[in-house]
């Protein structure tokens, strides 16, 4: 990053505070501010976990349960423990909070609109575009990498998602018991490292990379949700999993896939790859690649 882009990013920011209205105490004419007013659109009709709304906003707890302390008295909304464990509290929409939560949105049709209409059609379609594109890119830094044990629920999670995506897309369906599955000990420090990728807290993500001894360390189990594809986050894997084997002194990294996975080879060609010959018997793998890879230097 150069001091330009800083500063575009900076100016960026103070033009769309300023076009939305985030600067003022009475966010779109209303009694309180925007943290108030999102607070109600994220708890939504279904109501929410106060513990998952903190993660979906990147709050700290002390702030949420002010603004939900407000929101309480103003009788919008209803904060209650829940049945099966006190220490989970619910909140949720009180029939007034509904019909706000619903002239807010009135209202924020109106802002949009306000955007728009000073443009002609081609610099609506412009502005357009380029919001989708900057959507993408900042939901995008929000991912994290997190290392976890193989046996973690957000691991269990994505590779049970992963192997129902399989099943769906290979011409003979997917069988985990066929296949070479690494077992959770062959993905755990010192003998392999886990990733799962979060997306507002929620598991959009996984990836593996094997250390054995005497041999290439070897990428394994690398899924990304539907939702959060597009986002760079296989890259940010590859990325990610080649620093970890190169820090541990190795020079090559494998990986193997089945030929209905066009994307995933596709990307696996671009990233530097090169298709090999077959170095195991993977039942369902089509086409085997290597990478050669060097340590990172000193500092």
């Amino acid at each position: 990053m150069d001091g330009a882009q800083i500063e575009q990013v900076r100016r960026f920011n103070r033009t769309v505070t300023e076009r939305v209205g985030v600067l003022h105490d009475r966010y779109l004419g209303r009694d309180r501010p925007i943290g108030e007013s999102r607070l109600l659109w994220e708890i939504g009709e279904q109501g929410q976990d106060v513990r998952r709304l903190r993660e979906r906003l990147g709050l700290d707890s002390g702030y949420v349960s002010r603004l939900l302390r407000s929101l309480e008295a103003a009788g919008l909304v209803a904060v209650e423990p829940q049945p099966r464990d006190r220490r989970v509290r619910t909140v949720r929409l009180t029939e007034e909070g509904r019909a706000e939560r619903a002239l807010l949105d009135d209202r924020s049709d109106d802002l949009a609109g306000s955007l728009l209409r000073p443009l002609n059609a081609a610099q609506r379609a412009r502005l357009v575009a380029a919001m989708a594109e900057v959507d993408r890119l900042l939901t995008a830094g929000t991912v994290t990498l997190d290392a976890v044990d193989p046996d973690h629920p957000d691991a269990r999670h994505c590779l049970l998602a992963y192997f129902a995506e399989l099943q769906e897309r290979f011409d003979t369906g997917f069988d985990p018991a066929r296949s070479l599955l690494p077992d959770a000990g062959e993905l755990r420090p010192p003998r392999g490292l886990f990733l799962v990728a979060r997306l507002h807290g929620e598991p959009v993500g996984c990836a593996g990379v094997k250390l054995p001894p005497g041999a290439p360390a070897e990428i394994k189990r690398m899924w990304v949700a539907p939702q959060a594809r597009r986002l760079g986050l296989a890259r940010r894997f590859l990325t990610e999993l080649e620093a970890q084997a190169a820090g541990h002194g190795y020079d090559t990294l494998r990986l193997d896939t089945n030929k209905t996975l066009g994307s995933a080879i596709n990307l696996y060609h671009s990233y530097g790859f090169q298709e090999v010959p077959a170095f195991n018997d993977e039942p369902y793998a089509h086409h085997w690649f290597e990478k050669r890879i060097t340590a990172p230097s000193p500092g």
